[in-house]
């Protein structure tokens, strides 16, 4: 999402090029010639310019990659994955990268790169063009791999999840045309959602082509609609399966009902240790921290997740502080008979899925014994319980400052007409940002994105604020050309 640029782009300049933008389908012409060795970087008003007139088609372009439903989960027709990797390399071509479909035994990313002037740095734009599944089709109002507006914003599975963040790079990119100012690398994963597990191989194949001075990375959001936000630290993620038995098979109710315990009342009463009175986690040894300062209104939140009306909110203390900088657990899913299904029978066996959010600083693997250790000292009754660890990411703290940083909020100062950057924490999970941060030590991170509270990304109904969107594709420009300028 971030953005930096070399000589001036007129708009008539801009206007002439034969992108895709204009083209019912996303094959694109032939690439942008290579820089010229630019002496003089764009002005705000000309990358502004740039930007505004590349909008059209890469709101078209976004549309296009909406409507193919590249979903990585096991189950659904992984040909829609190939579909989009081939959609997002013709893209990148246009801009004048080299590109190749690439894969580590998982789903197709594609990797693109363009040399830049000698001595000027060279960037890396990350974002992925899988998405998640729809869940249930009845919540959502429009089809959600047709995008809809609305009110100003864009509808659709991955509309802002992250295909708006991979046309940021491209709007980017299309913005300073031929003469791009500093070497760029875009590398498009295909299975962010589904977990990342063939990442780690991809880097270590593309180490040398992946190697960056700074790494964007497009998958974030900002703190209101108006508000622009650098993420600097993440929560991680630890899933795990707990079991209970009590019983060899499902015996009768009414004969053995009274002495004879069942397996979901036990289940129930031992994920119901998982909490305090007021909400917070009870597992000892889970990490916990405090976040920025900053205020988010109760009610922002409460109409951002949707809470009914008299249910209270969960845990003690700073909102920001629960959200990003101390542990969630909540239970998402059991394996036991449906209602529909059920018999007047003792229930021999139940399954949980638990899931962990992890606070900056701590580990998945630490978080799993801890909680293992606090379920089989809470279990009722001598039921057996067993675990099984299902995966987990690593949160991250982002250290946001000097020149890189600075060029990064400078760009978005100027994106949103004079109203400065804050940063904040992100409660979810990119556990990929470890990674990065591993491999490629040396380099400046910038987690960007164009999601904003009313985004619901995951859930039914996501969708693209329009206006923070042509904000943040403008950003980026900025940003490319900032960094540009201090080499």
């Amino acid at each position: 999402m971030p953005t930096v640029g070399p000589p001036a782009v007129s708009r008539r300049r801009v206007a002439r090029r034969n992108l895709p933008c204009n083209r019912k389908e996303t094959t694109v012409p032939s690439p942008v010639q290579p820089n010229r060795s630019p002496a003089t970087l764009p002005t705000d008003d000309q990358l502004r310019a740039a930007v505004a007139n590349e909008m059209p088609g890469v709101r078209a372009d976004l549309e296009r990659l909406v409507r193919i439903p590249s979903i990585a989960y096991d189950g659904f027709d992984h040909h829609h994955l190939e579909r989009s990797a081939t959609a997002v390399a013709a893209l990148l071509r246009a801009c004048g990268l080299s590109t190749e479909v690439v894969r580590a035994g998982g789903q197709p990313a594609v990797l693109g790169h363009r040399a830049g002037p000698a001595g000027r740095p060279t960037v890396l734009l990350y974002a992925h063009h899988d998405v998640q599944p729809t869940g249930d089709l009845r919540l959502w109002r429009s089809d959600p791999f047709e995008p809809v507006e609305r009110d100003g914003r864009l509808y659709g599975r991955g509309a802002a999840d992250d295909k708006a963040g991979l046309m940021a790079h491209v709007a980017a990119l299309r913005a300073f045309g031929a003469d791009l100012p500093l070497s760029v690398v875009v590398f498009v994963e295909g299975e962010e959602e589904y977990g990342s597990s063939s990442l780690p191989d991809l880097i270590a194949r593309h180490r040398e082509r992946l190697n960056a001075d700074v790494i964007v990375i497009a998958d974030s959001g900002n703190w209101d609609v108006g508000v622009p936000a650098l993420t600097t630290s993440l929560r991680g993620v630890m899933n795990c399966l707990v079991q209970v038995r009590v019983l060899r098979q499902a015996v009768h109710s009414g004969v053995f009902g009274g002495p004879v315990p069942d397996a979901l009342t036990v289940l129930a009463r031992l994920l119901g240790t998982l909490h305090d009175s007021a909400g917070s986690p009870a597992v000892a040894g889970l990490a916990a921290g405090s976040a920025a300062p900053l205020d988010l209104p109760e009610e922002r939140l409460r109409t951002a997740a949707g809470v009914l009306d008299g249910v209270r909110l969960t845990g003690t203390g700073h909102l920001v502080d629960r959200l990003w900088t101390q542990p969630a657990i909540n239970v998402l899913g059991l394996d036991a008979p449906s209602t529909r299904e059920a018999a007047n029978a003792l229930v021999p066996e139940a399954t949980a899925k638990v899931s962990v959010r992890l606070a900056p600083g701590d580990d998945p693997q630490r978080a799993y014994q801890a909680l293992c250790a606090h379920l089989r000292a809470h279990v009722d009754w001598g039921a057996e319980v067993s675990f099984r660890y299902e995966g987990g990411g690593a949160p991250c703290r982002i250290d946001a400052s000097g020149p890189r940083h600075d060029a990064a909020r400078a760009a978005f100062r100027t994106a949103w007409d004079g109203t400065d950057p804050v940063d904040i924490g992100v409660g979810g999970s990119i556990p990929f940002i470890a990674t990065f941060q591993e491999a490629f030590p040396n380099a400046a991170i910038l987690v960007t994105g164009v999601e904003d509270p009313h985004t619901r990304a995951h859930g039914p109904n996501e969708s693209l604020h329009l206006g923070e969107f042509a904000r943040v594709c403008l950003a980026e420009a900025l940003l490319l050309r900032n960094l540009a300028a201090r080499g």
